[in-house]
């Protein structure tokens, strides 16, 4: 077996930290703020990012068992298990291999004997050859104009993890605009055709298999669309596919040369790193692509070489154990203070809940311990005047993750200190609260003794509620290369301190099952 198995309920550290959690469970951020120096000490800074976790529940000793307790589940050798290619996802008999896809390193992988590294090389160089050819207008359509769209067929990981950069990198895009096509529902296809030109349109199906349901059934209709107004001989210049059934891409009309690899050691929602993300690729082209992938390494080599006491995705994977399974929190807010990253708690959701939302262990045992935190959030400060009330003051806790950028790209930078001081401010109001001192005071100016009791207990903030401060410098290509990986690596950490796979998503295909079955019956 690849990975250690190790049920974390069943260790000594978990058994310590029961006994710790019920030794602290009465203490308040405020009061762990008491100690000048609590922020300077539960922070981390990793180049130009700053991971700022002292709003927590947490003292140093919380901090140290936690890491005890990834150190006997043995994490550490989990993480070299992956990078170096063992065959970690069990149940599908695959190796995972999405940070051997951003390596720069000469450090060959092995993939059931085979380094993989000259395949991804020339993959990444076809992917930039096609790219230039795209954007500077060589690649021609069937009238003979250049391509000024591109659409985007696919589901799952083949489309909200492109989809999520292209909308991310937005302030980086070239003169070609990028669509999605995802969902089976005929008016969201019909709603992003209605606009385009088929003869400047270039549409990229990806498929591994080229039979998913969703993505086939949305090229057959966009292509009879497309030959509408041309033959059969000019779909090679409008359809290219990310797929390996070379069989199937062939039938459809693909040519051969325009098809770009998928492997097997890629699952579908860490497959934006490979010819997935071609429409990333286009849309702000190759050189900044290639920025992404850096930035995603930088926190591959952090994760896999960093002690665990400095490791920023560790140290977020812990604490998110420390309040789902301790403080029985379910959910975690992501609050990207950056209209640009609106898509990143959608993408989120699916590489974290179809990762780690699993009720077996790695022996195929029933769990009786939490795993897999429900995720959702919005951008700030839009979700302030939505759903931010029950955070503040509902009964349920909540941690938050708040990404924040020091400069804005536009360089407004009156609505940026707005923007920053909303950011800050939440963070202080969930920690800190308001006591009904402090509502007293501010009623007093009425002068209604009355009305001042009666509004008193609506007005007050118990505080108490964790967070997280994620801040970059700015965004970037590469700083959100490292953003999305930290939280890939975060979800691996989880996966293995939980004793589940992360890497199958069985749960998927059962709806799909029946679906089919339904329709059969029609």
């Amino acid at each position: 077996m690849a990975l250690p198995n190790n049920n974390p309920t069943k260790t000594a550290s978990w058994q310590k930290l029961t006994d710790h959690f019920n030794d602290i469970n009465n203490i308040t951020i405020k009061d762990l703020y008491k100690d000048e120096n609590r922020a300077s000490d539960f922070s981390l800074e990793f180049d130009d990012l700053l991971v700022d976790f002292s709003k927590n529940r947490i003292t140093k000793e919380t901090l140290d068992l936690l890491v005890e307790l990834a150190k006997e589940v043995e994490l550490k050798k989990a993480i070299e298990s992956q990078f170096s290619g063992e065959v970690i996802n069990v149940t599908e008999g695959r190796a995972v291999l999405h940070t051997a896809l951003r390596s720069t390193s000469e450090e060959p992988v092995l993939v059931d004997g085979k380094n993989i590294k000259p395949q991804i090389q020339t993959a990444l160089r076809k992917i930039k050859s096609f790219s230039n050819k795209v954007i500077s207008g060589k690649w021609k359509g069937y009238t003979g104009k250049s391509i000024t769209d591109v659409v985007n067929i696919g589901i799952g990981g083949s489309d909200l993890g492109p989809d999520m950069i292209v909308e991310s990198l937005k302030f980086y895009k070239n003169k070609l605009n990028t669509h999605f096509v995802s969902n089976v529902d005929g008016d969201h296809v019909s709603e992003i055709i209605k606009n385009l030109n088929p003869e400047t349109t270039l549409f990229v199906i990806v498929s591994k298999t080229f039979t998913t349901q969703e993505t086939i059934s949305n090229a057959e209709t966009i292509k009879n669309w497309f030959l509408k107004s041309a033959t059969i001989f000019d779909i090679p210049k409008h359809f290219v596919a990310v797929s390996t059934n070379l069989e199937a891409v062939d039938n459809f009309g693909i040519d051969k040369k325009n098809v770009f690899p998928m492997w097997n050691w890629v699952g579908g929602r860490f497959s934006l790193w490979s010819a997935v993300g071609l429409s990333i690729s286009l849309s702000v082209g190759f050189d900044n692509y290639r920025e992404l992938l850096d930035g995603a390494e930088e926190m591959d080599i952090h994760f896999r070489n960093e002690d665990f006491d400095n490791n920023i995705p560790v140290i977020l994977a812990l604490l998110s154990i420390w309040y789902n399974n301790f403080y029985l929190a379910e959910t975690e807010a992501v609050l990207p203070y950056s209209q640009y990253l609106k898509k990143l708690p959608d993408y989120l959701q699916q590489a974290i809940m179809e990762s780690n939302g699993k009720g077996v262990d790695r022996n195929g045992d029933k769990i009786d311990y939490q795993t897999g935190t429900i995720v959702w959030g919005s951008t700030g400060t839009n979700m302030q005047h939505a759903f931010m009330q029950l955070v503040h003051q509902g009964t349920k806790l909540i941690p938050a993750d708040f990404i924040g950028y020091k400069e804005s790209l536009y360089g407004l930078s009156d609505h940026h200190k707005k923007l920053m001081a909303n950011y800050y401010g939440q963070m202080e109001a969930l920690a800190f609260g308001k006591t009904k001192e402090e509502v007293h005071l501010e009623l007093q100016f009425s002068g209604d003794e009355d009305k001042i009791n009666a509004l008193l207990p609506f007005k007050v903030f118990e505080g108490n509620r964790p967070s997280n401060a994620i801040l970059f410098d700015k965004l970037t290509p590469k700083s959100l290369g490292k953003l999305v990986a930290l939280y890939e690596h975060k979800i691996f950490a989880q996966g293995v301190l939980w004793n589940i796979y992360s890497y199958d998503q069985f749960g998927v295909e059962l709806g799909k099952e029946l679906a089919n079955k339904l329709l059969n019956k029609q």
